[in-house]
């Protein structure tokens, strides 16, 4: 069974007790105090496997699945383990230092990872088409440009309780993760980049 599928099945499984459990998602959720007080460190992987609502569950999951088995193949069974905790403590560090002295905050999801596992794959192959609610088709290159601007723009307005730093952070940590690891996927990719139609 690829290991993807059972990232994904272990995040379901702590996800939905979770919201059984208040105190199970007191426990995992990432909040600043515990890490810095009780040095529970943990808590930088564990808020990755835990998510809101079902819908946030949902589109981190289904974009996992098909994104990280992509990953998987290109890093080996133990690489991409090592790849998607790495990428759950690095996308949420800037926002942990950001928010260490802030009672009050809380984040919780894979959206980072997610975002790591999707920006390796368009290193990989920058031009196909990631498809948006399965119908619009878009480049993944251009997908990623919009994804960043998008992201940028959300996070400095600060109007919802999405953690786009996380997304941007992963994203980052994806790309430089294939680029650094892969030899040759630099260049591949700069020669990929410069000819669209293959």
């Amino acid at each position: 069974m690829p290991m993807t599928l059972i990232v994904v099945a272990i995040t379901v499984v702590i996800s939905f007790l979770a919201w059984q459990k208040p105190a199970l998602m007191a426990r995992l959720i990432l909040w600043p105090p515990a890490v810095n007080r009780s040095k529970q460190y943990d808590r930088l992987v564990t808020y990755g496997f835990i998510h809101a609502d079902g819908m946030h569950l949902f589109f981190n999951m289904f974009t996992l699945y098909f994104f990280g088995r992509i990953v998987e193949r290109l890093f080996g069974t133990l690489g991409f383990v090592a790849f998607y905790l790495a990428a759950l403590v690095v996308s949420i560090l800037p926002s942990y230092l950001a928010h260490r002295d802030d009672a009050g905050y809380r984040s919780l999801g894979a959206s980072g990872a997610v975002s790591a596992c999707l920006f390796a794959f368009i290193v990989i192959a920058p031009w196909e088409k990631i498809y948006l609610y399965g119908a619009i088709g878009i480049p993944a290159i251009i997908y990623a440009v919009l994804y960043v601007a998008y992201s940028i723009w959300m996070d400095r307005r600060g109007q919802d309780n999405v953690n786009h730093s996380a997304h941007l952070w992963g994203a980052a940590f994806g790309m430089l993760a294939v680029l650094l690891a892969v030899p040759g996927a630099a260049g591949d990719f700069l020669r990929a980049l410069s000819h669209p139609n293959g």
